[in-house]
Protein backbone atom coordinates (compact mmCIF):
# COMPACT_ATOMS: atom_id res chain seq x y z
CA UNK A 1 0.00 0.00 0.00
CA UNK A 2 1.42 3.67 -0.75
CA UNK A 3 0.54 7.13 -0.60
CA UNK A 4 -0.64 8.98 -3.82
CA UNK A 5 -1.52 13.18 -3.57
CA UNK A 6 -4.38 13.25 -6.38
CA UNK A 7 -4.42 17.10 -7.19
CA UNK A 8 -4.38 19.26 -3.93
CA UNK A 9 -6.68 17.28 -2.16
CA UNK A 10 -5.62 14.46 0.47
CA UNK A 11 -3.73 11.45 0.10
CA UNK A 12 -5.46 8.24 -1.09
CA UNK A 13 -4.78 4.94 -0.76
CA UNK A 14 -2.88 3.05 -3.42
CA UNK A 15 -2.84 -0.98 -3.49
CA UNK A 16 -2.09 -3.37 -6.18
CA UNK A 17 0.06 -3.20 -9.22
CA UNK A 18 -0.74 0.54 -9.83
CA UNK A 19 1.07 1.29 -6.95
CA UNK A 20 4.75 0.83 -9.05
CA UNK A 21 3.78 -0.22 -12.82
CA UNK A 22 7.76 0.45 -13.22
CA UNK A 23 8.56 -2.15 -11.00
CA UNK A 24 5.58 -4.57 -11.28
CA UNK A 25 6.69 -4.67 -15.81
CA UNK A 26 9.87 -5.53 -14.37
CA UNK A 27 8.61 -8.36 -12.45
CA UNK A 28 6.45 -9.87 -14.75
CA UNK A 29 9.53 -9.96 -17.64
CA UNK A 30 11.71 -11.60 -15.30
CA UNK A 31 8.95 -14.43 -14.50
CA UNK A 32 7.49 -14.74 -18.30
CA UNK A 33 10.91 -14.67 -19.77
CA UNK A 34 13.61 -16.56 -17.25
CA UNK A 35 11.92 -18.13 -14.01
CA UNK A 36 8.98 -19.51 -15.53
CA UNK A 37 11.59 -21.46 -18.55
CA UNK A 38 14.11 -22.90 -16.19
CA UNK A 39 14.31 -25.54 -13.86
CA UNK A 40 16.75 -24.34 -11.61
CA UNK A 41 19.12 -27.61 -10.36
CA UNK A 42 21.10 -25.60 -7.93
CA UNK A 43 21.73 -22.41 -6.67
CA UNK A 44 24.99 -21.61 -8.40
CA UNK A 45 22.93 -22.84 -12.10
CA UNK A 46 19.88 -20.28 -10.50
CA UNK A 47 22.76 -17.20 -9.82
CA UNK A 48 24.12 -18.03 -13.55
CA UNK A 49 20.86 -17.84 -15.34
CA UNK A 50 20.01 -15.15 -13.73
CA UNK A 51 23.65 -13.12 -13.84
CA UNK A 52 22.88 -14.13 -18.22
CA UNK A 53 19.29 -12.45 -18.13
CA UNK A 54 20.39 -9.66 -16.12
CA UNK A 55 23.00 -8.78 -18.67
CA UNK A 56 21.09 -8.75 -21.92
CA UNK A 57 18.10 -6.70 -19.62
CA UNK A 58 20.41 -4.07 -18.80
CA UNK A 59 22.83 -3.82 -21.71
CA UNK A 60 21.58 -5.52 -25.16
CA UNK A 61 17.95 -4.66 -25.38
CA UNK A 62 16.15 -1.37 -26.03
CA UNK A 63 13.67 0.27 -23.61
CA UNK A 64 10.85 2.28 -25.25
CA UNK A 65 10.42 4.13 -21.54
CA UNK A 66 14.00 5.56 -21.70
CA UNK A 67 14.09 6.94 -25.63
CA UNK A 68 14.87 3.30 -27.20
CA UNK A 69 18.65 3.00 -24.93
CA UNK A 70 19.45 0.20 -23.08
CA UNK A 71 20.05 0.66 -19.26
CA UNK A 72 23.33 0.82 -19.63
CA UNK A 73 23.50 3.48 -22.29
CA UNK A 74 20.95 5.60 -20.46
CA UNK A 75 23.39 5.73 -17.32
CA UNK A 76 25.77 6.42 -19.65
CA UNK A 77 24.14 9.84 -20.09
CA UNK A 78 23.86 10.87 -16.98
CA UNK A 79 25.93 14.23 -16.50
CA UNK A 80 25.91 16.41 -13.73
CA UNK A 81 23.77 20.29 -14.20
CA UNK A 82 24.32 23.32 -12.43
CA UNK A 83 22.15 26.80 -12.97
CA UNK A 84 25.22 28.58 -14.37
CA UNK A 85 25.38 26.30 -17.18
CA UNK A 86 28.38 24.21 -15.26
CA UNK A 87 27.41 20.47 -14.28
CA UNK A 88 27.17 19.09 -11.35
CA UNK A 89 23.87 17.59 -10.10
CA UNK A 90 23.12 14.11 -11.74
CA UNK A 91 20.87 14.57 -14.34
CA UNK A 92 19.70 12.56 -17.74
CA UNK A 93 20.48 13.42 -20.92
CA UNK A 94 18.87 11.37 -23.59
Amino acid sequence: MALHRAGQGSPELVEGPQQNGSVESFNGRLRDECLNETLFVSLGHARSVLRLWRDDYNHVRPHSGIGGLTPADAAGRVVQHRPDGHHDNPGLQL
